[in-house]
């Protein structure tokens, strides 16, 4: 009622200022609006009408001309359910019925314009992106036409990327376009960041700045999917700075391979990190070294003993400086020589990592020229002498004779090999997150309940991708009885199977979807015309993992009642041919079985 009163207490103001003829004009000074209704009948008669009104006739005004029409334009079984009478509403309970009717109608159709529009966005961005080639500029136009929409359309277009990018990977390499459209997707670039991407494919400097945005993130970040990926990312940039040939190559060179060694050491990959830091340690020229020093504000917690020497030399400086009565320049602080920290690297890999190699020389070697390289810098940093102290307290276990491999051999293989079969299957993984995430915001704020829609369970087919028949079988199998709860009003999800989605299928119905692409159009073997509800492919899924399962037939009759069910629903729809090929395609496979 407050805004009953307010509106009341507004229309009296206006009376008065009709009367007083106070109305300033915005723009023109000594200019009144009301001037021209200064002793005429009309100002009078406006006036009296205006303070005439009363909370009562107001409330009946709003109640005749807006609830009234509201409750006629509401659908007639909204009103049945409540008992609402739409022609008199005169009846206090009756009132408060139908205005609770108009909002829960207000409620609903605003929902199901949230899963209509996101059901649209979907389809439009999966099939743009699938159409077009992906470029730098395209992808940050995006992000920044995304940045103005709901957070769920921003997850929906990383994951499509991701997928994008996994298949284009999968059919070549993975190139510099599609690496810099990697980093702007996780790390949110905008348009400014284009001239320095695309700088950087053919400077060191600036693959090593890239590679060092993407560290300094995983660093300060908990290990997810995204973070792991950002760490693929990472080592690609170094790698492509080891490819770039420019005047301060050797110093880069350096730097670069003490932070692969790092990376690789943290995904595990042991081998791999000690051949970095060998070429380090091995190299001839470290004349330029200097130039460059590792920071240690970039440094993933691989190990404890590096925080630590980071720690201590703060506490350090810190100490020096309130003893000396002066500040001390931080300058150095969290960073090693490039040269030391990499045989401490080396060192401390060696003394936990069991490594057979052809030739032998021991770890009491590899620190004895630690401790000549440490005496013979021209200049060595607190962290350098305090990560020496901790590689030089190390055990070294008895006969423990470890080695590096030809320095020609491991430099040929660093550079010229790039393993992307890890960055594809993180690609896979975080999109499928991604996609669950959206559908589980969607499902919280009720939108797909109004408009009857059970949207898809991507971690079904990437579950049944991993070989997780088990848990590929339960989210199917609670996705079909979630849709056959209510098989006549319920509507399946339509999922255009582009290439970007055909990676996460089998080899059986991915052959189907191409077989009947070929079909719709023998000159065009695209498959983006081709749309299989989301009923359709969780029975598919549910047959499939029952079988591998070997599942009694019991079970097995149980998902072909299930077909003949959904063929049967879906043999009006003239749109739903591809969906009678799966299902008759499913029930082949149970009757074979059988």
């Amino acid at each position: 009622m407050n805004l009953v009163r307010i509106s009341v207490e507004l229309l009296h103001t206006l009376a008065v200022w009709l009367t007083d003829t106070r109305c300033q004009h915005y723009f023109i000074n000594d200019c009144n609006l009301f001037d021209q209704l200064e002793n005429s009948q009309f100002a009078d008669v406006t006036v009296n009408r205006l303070m005439s009104i009363t909370r009562t006739w107001l409330c009946e005004s709003y109640i005749e001309n807006y609830i009234h029409r509201c409750v006629h334009l509401c659908p007639s079984i909204m009103l049945w359910c409540l008992g609402v009478q739409s022609s008199t509403l005169h009846d206090v309970v009756d009132l408060q019925n139908a205005v609770s009717v108009v909002v829960e109608w207000r409620r609903a159709v605003s929902a199901m314009r949230t899963a209509i529009h996101f059901m649209n966005a979907q389809n439009y961005i999966m099939t743009f992106l699938s159409r077009n080639s992906l470029t730098l500029r395209l992808c940050l136009y995006w992000i920044d036409h995304l940045a103005k929409t709901h957070q769920v359309d921003q997850l929906h277009f990383s994951a499509i990327v991701f997928l994008h990018v996994a298949y284009k990977t999968t059919q070549s390499s993975l190139t510099d376009e599609m690496l810099d459209v990697l980093a702007a997707t996780c790390l949110q670039l905008g348009l400014n960041d284009v001239r320095r991407c695309l700088n950087a494919r053919h400077s060191s400097e600036l693959s090593l700045s890239q590679a060092a945005m993407l560290m300094k993130v995983v660093a300060n970040n908990s290990r997810s999917t995204v973070q792991l990926i950002e760490i693929e990312l990472a080592k690609a940039y170094l790698r492509r700075a080891l490819r770039c040939k420019d005047s301060d190559s050797n110093s880069i060179n350096c730097l670069a391979n003490v932070y692969l060694a790092v990376l690789y050491y943290t995904t595990g990959q042991y081998q791999t990190a000690i051949d970095h830091c060998a070429l380090v340690t091995r190299s001839q020229d470290h004349s330029q070294c200097s130039s460059h020093v590792v920071q240690g504000k970039l440094l993933p917690s691989i190990e404890d003993q590096t925080i630590n020497i980071l720690g201590l030399v703060v506490f350090y400086q810190y100490i020096r400086a309130a003893a000396l009565n002066e500040e001390q320049e931080r300058r150095h602080v969290s960073v090693f020589t490039t040269e030391l920290f990499a045989y401490y690297l080396l060192v401390k890999f060696l003394s936990i990592t069991e490594c057979h190699q052809l030739s032998q020389t021991s770890l009491a070697d590899e620190i004895r020229r630690y401790r000549n390289c440490l005496c013979n810098s021209p200049e060595v940093f607190v962290t350098d002498v305090m990560a020496f102290n901790f590689a030089n307290s190390a055990k070294i276990p008895p006969n423990g004779r470890l080695v590096t491999v030809d320095q020609r051999k491991t430099k040929s293989l660093i550079l010229h090999q790039l393993d992307t079969s890890k960055l594809v299957e993180l690609l896979q993984q975080s999109a499928v997150e991604h996609l669950t995430t959206c559908r589980d915001e969607l499902q919280a704020s009720n939108s797909f309940s109004f408009v009857k829609v059970v949207p898809p369970d991507f971690k079904a087919l990437y579950a049944y991708k991993c070989g997780h028949h088990q848990q590929c079988l339960q989210l199917s199998t609670h996705s079909v009885r979630k849709m056959f709860v209510d098989i006549d009003h319920i509507r399946s999800w339509q999922i255009f199977f582009l290439p970007e989605l055909i990676q996460l299928l089998d080899d059986d119905i991915a052959s189907l979807i191409g077989l009947m692409a070929l079909v719709n159009n023998p000159r065009d073997t695209d498959s983006r015309r081709v749309t299989i509800s989301w009923l359709s492919l969780s029975l598919y899924l549910m047959t499939q993992c029952q079988i591998k399962l070997r599942h009694p037939m019991t079970s097995l009759i149980t998902t072909l009642d299930y077909v003949h069910i959904a063929r049967g629903e879906i043999r009006e729809v003239t749109e739903a041919t591809y969906d009678q090929l799966v299902l008759k395609f499913v029930e082949q496979k149970i009757l074979k079985y059988s």
